[in-house]
């Protein structure tokens, strides 16, 4: 689990983002393989398709070399959760097939679906940033899903399995928001307004790129696969002054009042001209009064999404069960953060190397270990059934302690 901003940026400290490239500039920051390993894997992006009831063609998404697939070819109708309405529902024969062909996937709004996703979105959301929304885009090598543009919210780029190259432009659009006028905007407009090439990003499992709102870039995958989590990041602006505004003037007279009736003549005109200078000053007014200011604070401080938060047993004032329970006999898994270790013999002994050593095997254990690095992730219940001659739950527990495995989301 990612638990605070300093977590999330680290080595790279809070005040150092801040002060250098909070919606200044991009940054890369470079990780290990088990910094992210809690988020999100290739064992949770399964048991997150499988939750068939959950994806629709608008949430389950399907680009194939920058052109989206229209969800009639590869949803299937079925009937909704709500109300029993027909939907589209992705089918995992029909989508895989368009894997098949190097089509990239995006699952949207996932940061609520598990505790791994959700602890980014958090210690975005707890550093006041603003409201954080995470979308996973599984892509393929040679296959790019989406052309040059901008983003109408801050980019933190989660990289968990694979590798992504990121073109970051020099080009930046002024604060745009989620509106026609700026989702409208013809690709030739993107490719003009991006500018030079600032420079590339290779993003490897473990890395963090951030990117301020408005700046232009694209990626291509690099590995056989690639998954990242992007997770955009809405802050409060300007114009939710003026929502908050539209509340206040509700009580203020003036603002109930009719506008001048114009005929045409100078002297309707000035009047309109008068009222709306009194009606200016009044706002003015209202920007600085306290009540308005402590609604503002309010809403600024507490601008994030509600996520989480129950506990059913404790409510009922019942004692929560045991962490074994609570598991519900869902094993935990582990990534493999090796890097392409392998057991190697040195003369009658079988060891793998690791950060701060080697770590002697026996023969039977030297091939649960082949069996086992050579996956993305495993669970000892796993590696039992492939090597029911070793004891694997104490083998996995010896490869975690020597930092070649970390828990999975």
């Amino acid at each position: 689990m990612i638990a605070d901003l300093a977590a999330l940026l680290a080595p790279v400290t809070p005040d150092a983002f801040f002060a250098d490239h909070y919606d200044k500039a991009p940054l890369h920051v470079r990780g290990d393989p088990a910094k992210f390993a809690s988020v999100l894997s290739w064992r949770g992006i399964n048991r997150l398709l499988d939750m068939t009831h959950a994806w629709t063609g608008t949430s389950l998404k399907l680009v194939l070399d920058s052109q989206t697939i229209p969800p009639e070819s590869y949803c299937i109708r079925a009937q909704g959760r709500d109300g029993g309405a027909q939907l589209l529902q992705p089918d995992a024969r029909l989508v895989q097939g368009w894997i098949a062909k190097g089509a990239s996937v995006v699952m949207n709004d996932v940061d609520s679906l598990t505790p791994g996703l959700a602890s980014v979105s958090n210690a975005l959301e707890s550093a006041g940033l603003g409201k954080s929304q995470a979308n996973v885009y599984i892509s393929w090598q040679s296959h790019k899903a989406f052309r040059t543009h901008y983003d109408t919210h801050d980019v933190w780029a989660v990289q968990v399995e694979g590798e992504k190259t990121w073109n970051i432009w020099e080009g930046r659009a002024d604060w745009p928001i989620p509106h026609p006028a700026f989702r409208g905007q013809p690709q030739d407009h993107h490719d003009q307004a991006r500018g030079k090439l600032r420079g590339t990003v290779l993003m490897k499992p473990g890395d963090l790129l951030y990117l301020p709102r408005g700046w232009y870039h694209d990626a291509l995958a690099e590995a056989p696969a690639s998954v990242h989590i992007a997770y955009g990041v809405h802050a409060p602006l300007g114009m939710d002054l003026v929502n908050i505004l539209v509340e206040r003037v509700l009580y203020d007279a003036e603002f109930r009042r009719p506008l001048p009736r114009q005929d045409g003549s100078a002297p309707a005109r000035f009047a309109l001209t008068q009222r709306a200078g009194l009606l200016g000053q009044r706002l003015a007014e209202l920007c600085r009064d306290p009540k308005v200011l402590e609604v503002l604070a309010q809403f600024v401080a507490g601008y994030r999404h509600q996520r989480g938060g129950y506990d059913i047993l404790a409510s009922r004032g019942i004692a929560p069960p045991s962490a074994g329970d609570a598991a519900g006999g869902d094993a935990p898994a582990f990534r493999v953060v090796a890097g392409g270790a392998k057991p190697v013999r040195r003369g009658a002994e079988w060891v793998v190397k690791t950060a701060s050593g080697t770590l002697p095997l026996t023969p039977p254990e030297a091939d649960a270990a082949a069996w086992l690095l050579a996956r993305p992730d495993i669970t000892a219940a796993e590696l039992a059934q492939a090597h029911p001659g070793i004891d694997a739950a104490a083998l996995v527990g010896r490869l975690a302690g020597a930092g070649l495995l970390a828990p999975a989301a």
